[in-house]
């Protein structure tokens, strides 16, 4: 089977991931098949952002939302270790609001957001409701989505008639 890694070109990974990648979504069918395919991708990149976040989002439709969480808690270490950023919330929400419209940082508060939406599809509400109201303090613009999940999380339960 021809994989062509070249529609791939601006991750920045090896091609053998690449092909490991296109591979998952040609097996994406056979959820086993597809998911060693990620799998092994994770193992060659390490923590690479690029491969996290297609990691993360293959097991999010694959409903897999605790492999989805682990995902995005690597993805956000990552982040947070490359960019220096603090770990008490505090001192991290002026950073990460001053600096909301770089890349890294943008895709801290994405991933972050995620990570949200995750732990409500985990029935963990009260930590999803609390991810969300702080990315949607930062999110002016509503770029990542935590004011929608919130007010679904909020929203009281409509009374049948």
């Amino acid at each position: 089977m021809h994989t062509d890694t070249n529609k791939f070109s601006w991750f920045q990974v090896s091609e053998d991931v690449k092909k490991l990648l296109i591979l998952a979504a040609q097996h994406w069918e056979n959820t086993s098949e597809s998911e060693k395919y990620i799998q092994q991708a994770l193992a060659i990149t390490g923590e690479n952002t690029d491969v996290l976040v297609a990691a993360y989002r293959f097991f999010f439709y694959k409903n897999n939302y605790s492999l989805a969480l682990r995902t995005t808690s690597q993805l956000l270490d990552k982040i947070k270790e490359s960019e220096k950023l603090p770990d008490e919330w505090e001192q991290l929400k002026p950073i990460l609001a001053n600096r909301k419209e770089e890349p890294p940082i943008r895709l801290y508060l994405n991933a972050y957001a995620a990570t949200g939406l995750v732990l409500a599809k985990l029935g963990e509400i009260e930590r999803a409701k609390e991810i969300s109201m702080r990315v949607k303090e930062i999110d002016s613009k509503q770029d990542f989505g935590a004011g929608i999940l919130l007010d679904v999380l909020t929203r009281p339960a409509e009374e049948d008639d």
